[in-house]
């Protein structure tokens, strides 16, 4: 066992992303983020920078429609089961297990703090908002699409390869962004639904090791 010396040389020595690694973290941080905007949105008010950012987004033209509803889908309750049969299909039973309970968690999770924040959707708050596609209902915040999206692509990453991780990485930043392009959600929305995402992954990981240690993970590139 390392001498206390010998652990803290090697605490220094860990980069910022050995240490969010550490599902402990991402749970602490991320819970945090998520009361903080939730806090800020329980106001009702939105803020210059937010409503600008939404109109951004919000008004971009019509013809990415198509393109953006597709990669929207990733976010749906429906891709969790979809992504923890692919797992399955490369024969990854703990992956498909973690993939299925982080995304149907972070789902379920979004609709009970819908109901304590009772944030309406953008087209309540912010003039001009554009809705595209099937009118959203209920609640604006969160956004259970941006939470499901984060859970699932963060579960996966460490098993992915090269390409996969590239697809993550650029798929997840847009299913936010197509919820926002689609009039559903306003920015506070997509950053607390990836909060709650990245939580209810990092407790679904505690929970299947939950001896974890912070030890640099392996993040070589996988083979699905």
């Amino acid at each position: 066992m390392p001498e206390p010396s010998q652990r803290a040389m090697k605490d220094q020595q860990r980069s910022p992303l050995d240490f969010l690694a550490d599902p402990r973290v991402r749970l602490g941080l991320s819970t945090t983020a998520m009361l903080v905007t939730a806090l800020r949105a329980r106001r009702n008010h939105v803020g210059h920078c937010e409503a600008g950012a939404f109109r951004a987004v919000n008004g971009l033209p019509d013809l990415l429609y198509p393109p953006v509803w597709v990669i929207m889908q990733l976010g749906t309750l429906g891709a969790a089961p979809a992504a923890a049969g692919a797992a399955l299909l490369a024969h990854d039973r703990e992956l498909a297990g973690r993939l299925l309970a982080a995304g149907a968690g972070t789902w379920a999770f979004s609709k009970l703090v819908k109901q304590m924040v009772r944030r309406p959707r953008p087209a309540a708050l912010v003039s001009g908002a554009r809705g595209r596609g099937r009118e959203g209902s209920g609640l604006g915040y969160l956004s259970g699409h941006a939470g499901v999206a984060v859970a699932l692509g963060t579960a996966a990453f460490p098993r992915l390869s090269r390409p996969g991780r590239a697809f993550v990485m650029a798929a997840v930043p847009v299913v936010g962004l197509s919820r926002i392009y689609v009039g559903a959600h306003l920015p506070l929305d997509i950053a607390g639904g990836a909060a709650l995402g990245l939580a209810v992954d990092a407790a679904v990981a505690l929970v299947q090791h939950p001896s974890s240690q912070m030890n640099q993970p392996d993040l070589s590139p996988g083979r699905i």
